[in-house]
């Protein structure tokens, strides 16, 4: 479903070049996907450009068999590509009923199937439902939303990074559950940047990205009894290489 052919990606500091991304080349079925890996390593710049929030130096991205490199971000949307923020967005005069039915789209949900969403994120509906996305909401409510309104969405490709950033462990033991049932219902691929090993522990495929390159790729079942010592870390699932 999504392809990235010898995707690099670099900035200009200081007049330096400095090289974020190098050569990454993967395919990413129709499964779900935990990318991890040391902070600064390159995860959530990759999944921006999976997006279209930013474009690669170099390469290019196979989306169902089309080109999308040079897609805009609002395009990639429109042809099946979901992505939440690490710090979501805020809407000032929209309220969460109108951003989850906006991106339901076409399925044109009632309240109560907004309702219906949020509560699957562990938001009492009632007290969140008519309120507005603006600066009243905390960062973790923000999150809990913004995936909501990526299930009404439910599209092809699902790209979450650090969806667990600002939630409170109640609430993250629940998106797990959110996670997993997506993973049954959605006919498509899930992406999730996380360093969390219950996400990690849910994932079909684990891709370890460190230093602007891929350095371990496989299943759940091959990778992760390696990246977890006895104590429970290692060098890159915990950052280490930082």
């Amino acid at each position: 479903m999504l392809e990235l052919q010898n995707i690099s990606y670099s900035v200009i500091e200081n007049n330096v070049t400095k090289e974020i991304l190098k050569d990454i080349s993967v395919r990413i079925e129709d499964d779900f996907t935990a990318i991890t890996g040391p902070n600064g390593g390159g995860k959530s710049t990759l999944a921006k450009i999976i997006a279209g929030i930013i474009k690669p130096t170099e390469g290019k991205i196979i989306f169902d068999g089309e080109d999308i490199t040079d897609m805009a971000i609002t395009d990639r949307a429109r042809a099946g590509i979901s992505f939440a923020f690490q710090q979501p967005v805020r809407f000032k005069g929209i309220t969460v009923k109108d951003l989850i039915t906006l991106a339901a789209g076409e399925k044109n949900i009632k309240t109560s199937g907004a309702c219906e969403y949020l509560s699957a994120v562990g938001l009492c509906a009632r007290d969140y439902i008519n309120r507005e996305v603006n600066a009243s909401l905390s960062g973790g409510e923000l999150k809990r939303i913004e995936i909501a309104m990526i299930m009404a969405r439910g599209t092809k490709l699902s790209v979450f990074d650090e969806p667990e950033a600002g939630i409170d462990l109640w609430s993250f033991n629940n998106l797990i559950k959110v996670f997993e049932k997506m993973h049954e219902n959605t006919n498509g691929s899930i992406i999730i940047i996380s360093h969390q090993e219950r996400i990690l522990n849910i994932a079909d495929r684990i891709i370890v990205i460190a230093d602007g390159q891929i350095k371990e790729s496989g299943s759940r079942e091959e990778l992760l009894p390696q990246l977890l010592s006895a104590n429970g870390s290692c060098k890159y699932y915990m950052g280490q290489e930082d």
